[in-house]
């Protein structure tokens, strides 16, 4: 019978598991304001009680957490037959991709699977649509493997291309940063159209702040993705809008433009939906 306990939110192992050999000169109190900001109590209650859900289902139970209320616009514009490339901007970093998945997994039957950060992986009713992502620890030489293996299986692929929440732009603009071409390359190479996604909602100003300011000090640790559960939390009772625009065939990303000024195009379409 599995341990419940290795599926909750445990920052005390987090830390052992990702710098194992600073973990322990970490000081207590500063382990303590990780578990306060990323509402680790709070969210282990909901993840007890929701621990027999796995997939659409435990999708769902997330949004009943929340309060999310999901305002689907283009929604003739899901194909019901063929393999897609789900491509969104990533203003949340909770709500966004909880969402989408519920959308996508509803329609598609759970035939559905994310490109997440691998500590998501820890949540056993998430992990099952997951491919994760750790381009720096020891699963990094799995990610082409991993992201193959996605392409090339029955699912329908849902992907945020910038990789992380948008940010302030100049000008006061909160759009995402650049995209990367993955889903070009691949969508291309397994014959998948790509579907324009647009999900509105946005952060605090202190997370936009605090992005910025890591930045500006040049601080390479994306401190800001602590904060997410707390900005998850901030957005609770919301309703939230989410535009499906019109598949755009792989052929179209041919040879006349870069992979990444492909990716940029598409991106482009998604802000004007």
């Amino acid at each position: 019978m599995a341990d419940d306990s290795l599926f909750l939110i445990d920052i005390d192992r987090v830390l052992r598991e990702k710098a194992p050999k600073q973990a322990r000169y970490i000081p207590r109190f500063v382990v303590s304001y990780l578990k306060h900001i990323v509402h680790q109590d709070e969210l282990n209650v909901f993840l007890r009680e929701s621990k027999d859900k796995v997939g659409v289902d435990f999708l769902e139970a997330c949004l009943e957490f929340l309060d999310a209320k999901i305002d689907v616009k283009g929604a003739e514009n899901l194909p019901d037959e063929g393999l897609y490339t789900f491509v969104s901007n990533h203003p949340l970093g909770g709500q966004d991709g909880i969402a989408l998945g519920y959308v996508l997994g509803k329609h598609y039957h759970g035939k559905v699977k994310y490109m997440v950060n691998d500590l998501l992986m820890n949540l056993r009713g998430l992990a099952p649509l997951c491919i994760p992502i750790n381009k720096t620890g020891r699963q990094a030489k799995d990610f082409p493997r991993l992201v193959e293996a996605g392409f090339a299986s029955d699912n329908q692929m849902i992907m945020f291309p910038a990789g992380l929440c948008s940010r302030r732009q100049k000008g006061g603009v909160i759009a995402d940063l650049e995209w990367k071409k993955t889903f070009i390359v691949k969508s291309v190479e397994h014959r998948r159209d790509v579907v324009p996604v647009h999900f509105e909602g946005r952060n605090s100003d202190f997370f936009y702040g605090l992005a910025n300011l890591c930045k500006f000090l040049g601080i390479k640790v994306n401190i800001a993705m602590l904060y997410l559960a707390d900005e998850m939390l901030k957005n609770r009772h919301k309703t939230f809008t989410v535009t499906f625009g019109k598949p755009i065939p792989w052929q179209t990303f041919d040879k006349s433009r870069s992979a990444l000024q492909w990716a940029q195009y598409v991106k482009d379409i998604v802000y004007k939906l």
